[in-house]
């Protein structure tokens, strides 16, 4: 605690000057300097104001999943870490070096839905609505601070146990902006909140977050199923106290995954890797020497749904060396029996859209 207090104390300088330079962007939209372009089909964003873990993907997901059956969607993400460039419409068949893991997996999971990828996403929405313009509204994924568009409803994640308004600028903290970049949400959700929340810490984080007339916030949790074997997936693990597993994970935040497989196994080992970490044969045979160095018994290897795009580039070698890895999947879930509200919020701002 002392040397993270003395670091943050060296990089405070820094901090500063980061802070200057995305206030001064800040201030020249505010100034209309540089100009936030709207659109004729309804937007909504999804971010956050920390780098990586609070989220995006699965609550980009939620959203998907309650809208899908009624609209015509479009997902638009960065892509981040694709080896390509420019704009692409994502399709199953595509890896995720060719347009990132994010937009993989929802082009995997949702394959009636148009999933794109490009880096200018004022320039990519159009693009979009000429190929496909029977279009009713565009998920914008990790896109808070992508100024160049203006959502129609701005969705801000910040997670339970690190909100935003307890961190710094980087490099000191994690945050991309000042706090006070919160403000242009419409809703803020509290992520990764554990699965029994009481009333009266949600009520005093809402203090602590002091949000404006117009915003609402929301507690969200995940709720996990079954593994499955990342080769078939009709195959599922068994999860119970005897088994034994290996995590590999690439994902900014692993704490919220490793709590909850301790909580169906008391061993429990991981195996991380910096956020989209792209996995190559070394990690690959790393993993094969720690997962046989595991005690005998009932064991596998388990990972996220992210990762296993990346997992997948080496399925040829996992095939061969028989890694019994399995894929956890994830749904958002809301605290407080306020999913109907979200949704509702949601429906009655595309409800109430004008072009």
């Amino acid at each position: 605690m002392v040397q993270s207090t003395i670091a943050k104390a060296l990089l405070s300088p820094f901090s500063l000057l980061y802070g200057l330079g995305v206030g001064f962007r800040n201030w020249t939209y505010r100034q209309r300097i540089q100009k936030s372009i709207s659109f004729s089909v309804p937007v909504i964003s999804v971010g956050n104001l920390s780098v990586g873990g609070a989220g995006k993907t699965p609550h980009i997901e939620y959203l998907i999943r309650g809208l899908d059956p009624y609209l015509n969607l479009a997902t638009l993400s960065r892509g981040y870490r694709r080896k390509t460039r420019g704009f692409l419409e994502v399709t199953a068949n595509m890896n995720a070096e060719q347009v990132g893991d994010e937009p993989l997996q929802y082009a995997r999971k949702f394959p009636e839905v148009m999933v794109t990828v490009a880096e200018e996403r004022a320039f990519a929405i159009p693009e979009l609505m000429g190929r496909r313009p029977e279009t009713q509204l565009v998920l914008l994924d990790d896109a808070f601070q992508h100024r160049a568009v203006k959502p129609g409803l701005n969705i801000l994640l910040t997670e339970f146990s690190k909100p935003y308004t307890r961190d710094y600028l980087l490099p000191s903290g994690r945050l991309r902006e000042w706090r006070s970049g919160a403000e242009r949400a419409d809703v803020i959700i509290v992520s990764k909140c554990p699965k029994v929340l009481d009333r009266a810490a949600a009520d005093a984080l809402v203090a602590e977050i002091n949000p404006l007339p117009h915003q609402r916030v929301f507690f969200s949790y995940y709720d996990y199923a079954a593994p499955y074997y990342l080769l078939d997936h009709r195959y599922r693990l068994k999860m119970d106290e005897g088994v034994k597993m290996l995590l590999i994970s690439a994902i900014a935040n692993t704490d919220y995954l490793i709590d909850h497989l301790k909580n169906q196994s008391p061993h429990v080992q991981s195996l991380e890797f910096e956020d989209h970490h792209y996995f190559d044969r070394r990690d690959l045979a790393t993993l094969k020497s720690r997962f046989h160095a595991m005690p005998d018994g009932h064991k596998a290897i388990v990972t996220t749904e992210k990762d296993a795009t990346r997992l997948e580039l080496h399925e040829a070698f996992i095939a061969e060396e028989k890694l019994p890895i399995f894929v956890l999947p994830l749904a958002v879930r809301f605290h407080f029996g306020e999913g109907p509200d979200f949704d509702r919020l949601v429906r009655d701002y595309l409800l109430e859209f004008k072009a």
